[in-house]
């Protein structure tokens, strides 16, 4: 479902700091990518103690567990803190954001990577066939523009409410929408046939679409991450939930869909574990743990 533009995603980089740090991957492990919401925690946004252990239990046995979530940083830091995780990075944002983790820094952590597009086409197409939903930007600054007083647990801060004019003179890293009037399937139509050009996006569980820069999704950067931690490909296991999350498990060795994950999310793994709800995501880290 996305649609991309000749234009190469480094064209919308600002320039990043580089890896840094002290983190240092080692030999022989693995390379553990996790979706947030409907994967390490359910739609009410709980984590079970359960999937809180078994992850901890991976990044102690020193596997690089890296969080790739369509939140925004402020929404993914808690996640990061509970998985335990002090050294390592994290892709958010749909991979729009990359994030150095370290605790020593001044704030522990640095964006190493952002990724920024101009939303004024998509916003301009997307208005003309869903005048009625509501819309939001991530800037490239980290904050949140909105209308109608959108807020999401996702954006992990205030948006500020603004007119639709400012928010087509943003920078953005991500632009959601949702509409309160249509059901995932009549708003994945609709969106398909506007036709965006020029950006990637993915439809959500529910009438909610990310957009990010064109080409720009949780694989491109987490294959970023890979190349320059020097992980084996063979070494690389995803576990997903949703439509935002198809680049990544085709992207792994090992993709795993969560077992309430659409049809075609499971048809994009290499296998499907429970749900969220029976812990579907501690099976999947408690093979990790028996990786030599």
């Amino acid at each position: 479902m996305n649609t991309s533009s000749d234009t190469s995603p480094s064209d919308f980089a600002v320039p990043a700091a580089g890896l840094g740090g002290t983190f240092v991957h080692q030999q022989g492990k693995l390379m553990v990518c996790l979706d947030v919401d409907g994967t390490l925690v359910d739609h009410d946004g709980h984590m079970s103690e359960a999937v809180k252990q078994s992850a901890r239990a991976v990044v102690g046995d020193g596997h690089a567990v890296v969080v790739a979530t369509g939140r925004s940083l402020p929404a993914t830091l808690p996640i990061i803190e509970a998985l335990g995780v002090t050294h390592g990075y994290a892709v958010c944002s749909n991979g729009g954001v990359t994030v150095r983790i370290d605790v020593d820094l001044p704030d522990g952590h640095e964006v190493i990577d952002r990724r920024v597009f101009d939303p004024a086409p998509a916003l301009d197409a997307l208005a003309e066939r869903l005048p009625y939903a509501k819309y939001a930007i991530e800037t490239d600054d980290g904050g949140f523009l909105s209308t109608q007083r959108f807020q999401d647990m996702s954006f992990g801060l205030q948006a500020r409410g603004t007119s639709f004019r400012e928010m087509r003179r943003a920078s953005a890293v991500r632009l959601v929408v949702n509409s309160d009037d249509s059901t995932s399937d009549d708003f994945a139509a609709a969106v398909e046939g506007i036709g965006l050009h020029g950006v990637t996006y993915s439809v959500g569980w529910s009438a909610w679409l990310d957009v990010a820069a064109a080409g720009v999704t949780k694989a491109s950067s987490l294959e970023a991450l890979r190349d320059q931690l020097a992980v084996p490909e063979r070494m690389t296991v995803a576990c997903g939930d949703g439509r935002n999350d198809l680049e990544m498990l085709r992207w792994a060795a090992r993709g795993v869909a969560m077992g309430q994950a659409p049809q075609e999310v499971k048809e994009a793994s290499d296998e499907v574990t429970g749900t969220v709800w029976e812990d579907g995501l501690v099976e999947v880290l408690t093979s990790v743990l028996t990786v030599d």
